[in-house]
């Protein structure tokens, strides 16, 4: 599988992946801006702006008309909302795909907006916020992003908060769209069965309109640089009421453009990726103590973190979070060595988790343009493996080494706890 990248006139770029033999095709537009952008005060406002894309555009004055526009070609569209990318997408027949094209370019380059439909949708976004706060397994993460990334914006929630949704008018989403959306800072993706030369011809047909950003409106990415610098653990309780408590343990780490990230990638699916990872192993199905152990990583330009989730039995928080402690440092310091057989295991699991879900147009098209916004050098699915089939075990262990470190340990829960300090004592 490979891509190839192309320039409008506009400066919009265009990526394609040519899928032959399939008979979708997936068109994504993509924004390089997320809830790291924001202000503070409108905290939520790129979400929220997602939702507004589906409400109605100058073409398809409503939600009615753009869903049954989709629907007539039998296709899928939907969004997401991310801390440094937005994106917006339909998935549809190769025979439809200017009609995704058509639907598309009208909704994210010419919303509506209307005043009333964004009142309604301050409804909808603080129910879904509600949702999110009911949903422990989900909430987590914020509150733990919250943790590791404390005073600066990669900490604060993507949907905002009831209170800053609130705030936000027609004129707080003109702003912001002249900000960040504009030609240099968005692309389009094509992948799937559709002809190169026909996906450049729709997009230039479809994406013309876009518009230069004016020179007084510039944003620069080192307004909202993360630079912690942690010198102790940090700790995080969310006391709620809840059948099992949800934690995760992390480490900053570095960002995504690092050399090593392969190898930290191998790390972190030998702790706890498949069924067979170390911590599935040791923490659920020899101790019982949780249902759910897996990988919670995550990676920005500057920085990253590598950390593990777990939903663990109540009553036994503690010793859960002792026994995955004690398999991270242990990896480090040798106690636990990687055999080459493990080594290799994980290697295949990893190159074949990647080629099943590139099967996918959608999951395709996201593969080279998250590479595309954010990093120099582009991979595609067969040097990726390369990369991944150089790791050595010694560079596992040094990634382990470096990341594993007691000092920057951080531990966010959430359960019906109210003793802060017994959990304090388990960061020494």
């Amino acid at each position: 599988m490979d891509y190839k990248l192309h320039k409008l006139e506009s400066g919009l770029r265009v990526i394609t992946v040519p899928m032959p033999g399939l008979e979708s095709v997936t068109v994504t537009v993509w924004v390089k801006t997320g809830s790291r952008f924001e202000d503070k005060r409108i905290n939520g406002i790129s979400h929220f702006l997602e939702h507004m894309v589906f409400k109605g555009s100058v073409k398809r004055p409503s939600a009615k008309a753009i869903s049954e526009a989709v629907d007539s070609i039998g296709g899928e569209f939907n969004a997401g909302t991310s801390k440094d990318w937005t994106n917006f997408y339909i998935k549809s027949r190769s025979g439809s795909a200017e009609i995704a094209m058509d639907v598309l370019s009208d909704m994210v380059l010419s919303p509506l907006l209307k005043s009333e439909e964004i009142e309604r949708e301050k409804g909808t976004i603080i129910q879904e916020l509600a949702m999110y706060e009911d949903t422990p397994m989900i909430k987590i993460h914020d509150v733990f992003e919250g943790l590791i990334f404390k005073e600066n914006s990669l900490g604060w929630d993507i949907g905002g908060e009831a209170k800053s949704v609130k705030r936000i008018t027609k004129s707080d989403f003109e702003l912001y769209r002249a900000l960040h959306y504009y030609p240099e800072n968005m692309f389009v993706s094509v992948s799937g069965g559709i002809e190169e030369k026909k996906a450049l011809e729709l997009v230039e047909k479809y994406f013309n309109q876009l518009k230069a950003k004016s020179e007084d409106r510039k944003t620069t990415f080192k307004d909202t640089v993360f630079k912690g610098v942690q010198t102790k653990p940090q700790f995080q309780l969310k006391t709620k009421k809840v059948e099992q408590a949800h934690v995760i343990l992390g480490f900053l780490s570095e960002g995504r453009g690092y050399a090593g990230r392969f190898a930290q990638s191998v790390l972190s699916t030998i702790l706890s990726g498949p069924m067979s990872s170390r911590l599935f192993i040791e923490v659920r199905e020899r101790r019982g103590l949780a249902y759910a152990v897996k990988p919670a990583n995550d990676k920005f330009n500057e920085v990253g973190y590598t950390g593990v989730y777990a939903g663990v039995n109540v009553a036994k928080s503690e010793e859960a979070i002792k026994v995955i402690l004690d398999q991270l440092y242990g990896l480090a310091d040798g106690k636990f060595p990687i055999s080459p057989k493990e080594l290799e295991k994980t290697k295949e699991y990893l190159k074949g988790h990647i080629a099943l879900s590139l099967e996918d147009t959608q999951v395709a098209g996201d593969f080279f343009a998250e590479q595309i916004m954010f990093l120099d050098e582009i991979l595609t699915p067969d040097a990726l493996y390369k990369r991944i089939d150089n790791v050595t075990v010694e560079e596992v262990v040094q990634e382990a080494k470096k990341i594993f470190i007691k000092d920057h340990l951080n531990l966010a829960i959430i359960g019906p706890y109210k003793d802060v300090e017994k959990y304090k004592k388990l960061l020494i």
